[in-house]
C-alpha cells in the first residue's frame, strides 16, 4: 500500500503534537473527490493550530492546512471529473477534516472550486483563506454600496494576508486606499501594493474616540477589532461601509450606535469559513483572477518547501510575516 507525507496535529494532554507523518489514501476521511494537492498555504488560523496558541482544532487527531490546490484524481459526482484542475479553503478543511498538508487529499464536491480561468495552482494559494476573505469583504461592501466615487477606504492590518490583499485589489478596482499599519518599514511595500497613503496606528490616540468624528472614510476593512474598530467606525461617511474581518488586536469592541444611526454606515461581518454561498464563493475566486487580481501577486508571496513547513508558524504567531506563504507539497 503506498504511503505519502502528511503534516499531522494531534492533541495530547492539551497541547498539540505537530509532525510528518507516513500516510495511506485509506486513513484519509470520506468525500467525493480525490485529489492530488500540488501546493497549500499557510494563514494564522494554521499557525495558531499547529502551535497551540489557539483552541481550533474540533477532533483529537488532524491533518493540518485549511487550504489546498491541485488536481482530481477520481470524483463520484459529476461536476468534476479526472484531471479538473480544483482548490478549496475553509469549511471545516485541516480542523475537523484532514486537509491540505498532505500530497492527497479527500474532501467533499460541495467544498471545492473549479480553477477560475487565468488562475493556476499556486496562485490560488497565494491568495488562499486570507485572499478570499479579502475578496469576500470587497464583494459585500460593493453589494452594500461601495463604489470608488464615494471616496477613499481604510484598511488596517495592512501588511498581512487578508490586508495585502484588500489594499491590492482596491487599488486594482479604483479606490483611493489609505494603508493602516504599525510597521513604519512597511510604508514602501504598501504604496507598491497600490497604497495611495500610509496611516501609522501609533499616530492615532484611541484613547480619545469621539463617538463621531471627521467623517473621512467611504469604506473600512478592519482585521484588528477593538479600539482600532470603534475609531473607524466614528470616522466613516454617510452610508460607509465596514467590513469586520478579524480580531487580530482584540475581540471586543467599545462604541456607541451613533455612526450607524446618525450617518448610516454599516458594519459587514465577513466569514469565509461557513457563510457565504457557493454561487458567491465561485463568483469571488472568479474576480480574484480578472477584475480583483493584484498585479503584484506574484510579489506578495513565497513559496517553501514541504519540509520547511514547521518553521514558518512562530513568524506568523510573532507578527513577522509580511508576505503571504505558499506551501510546494512536492518540494
Amino acid at each position: 500500500m503506498e504511503k505519502f507525507k502528511a503534516y499531522r496535529l494531534t492533541e495530547v494532554d492539551k497541547k498539540i503534537r505537530a509532525e510528518f507523518v507516513a500516510c495511506t489514501l485509506e486513513e484519509l476521511d470520506p468525500g467525493e473527490l480525490l485529489v492530488r494537492v500540488a501546493y497549500s498555504d499557510v494563514n494564522y488560523k494554521d499557525a495558531l493550530a499547529a502551535t497551540g496558541k489557539g483552541r481550533i482544532l474540533l477532533r483529537p487527531s488532524c491533518i493540518g492546512g485549511i487550504d489546498l490546490a491541485g488536481t482530481v484524481l477520481s470524483s463520484s459526482v459529476p461536476q468534476f471529473a479526472k484531471g479538473d484542475a480544483v482548490l478549496a479553503c475553509g469549511h471545516l478543511i485541516g480542523v475537523k477534516h484532514h486537509g491540505g498538508y498532505a500530497q492527497y487529499a479527500r474532501i467533499p464536491a460541495a467544498w471545492a472550486v473549479k480553477l477560475p480561468k487565468g488562475m493556476t495552482l499556486w496562485d490560488a494559494m497565494a491568495f488562499g483563506t486570507a485572499g478570499y476573505t479579502a475578496g469576500l469583504a470587497i464583494a459585500k461592501m460593493e453589494l452594500n454600496g461601495l463604489k470608488p466615487a464615494n471616496g477613499p477606504v481604510v484598511v488596517d492590518g495592512a501588511t498581512g494576508g487578508v490586508g495585502s490583499i484588500a489594499v491590492a485589489a482596491l487599488a486594482k478596482l479604483g479606490y483611493e486606499v489609505t494603508a493602516l499599519t504599525g510597521k513604519e518599514g512597511e510604508s514602501a511595500w504598501l504604496k507598491r501594493l497600490g497604497a495611495k497613503d500610509i496611516l501609522l496606528r501609533q499616530s492615532l490616540d484611541f484613547t480619545k474616540i469621539k463617538p463621531l468624528d471627521k467623517a473621512t472614510w467611504a469604506g473600512a476593512v478592519d482585521n484588528l477589532g477593538g479600539e482600532v474598530l470603534a475609531w473607524m467606525a466614528s470616522t466613516m461617511k454617510f452610508n460607509g461601509v465596514i467590513a469586520s474581518i478579524g480580531l487580530a488586536a482584540s475581540h471586543s469592541l467599545s462604541t456607541t450606535v451613533m455612526p450607524f444611526i446618525l450617518r448610516g454606515a454599516s458594519l459587514l461581518g465577513i466569514n469565509s469559513t461557513d457563510a457565504p454561498s457557493p454561487e458567491l464563493e465561485r463568483e469571488v475566486w472568479g474576480r480574484l483572477a480578472t477584475d480583483m487580481r493584484p498585479p503584484m501577486l506574484k510579489e506578495m508571496a513565497r513559496t517553501v518547501a514541504f519540509a520547511d513547513l514547521p518553521g514558518v508558524f512562530d513568524d506568523f504567531i510573532d507578527a513577522r510575516v509580511t508576505r503571504r506563504v505558499v506551501v510546494d507539497l512536492n518540494a
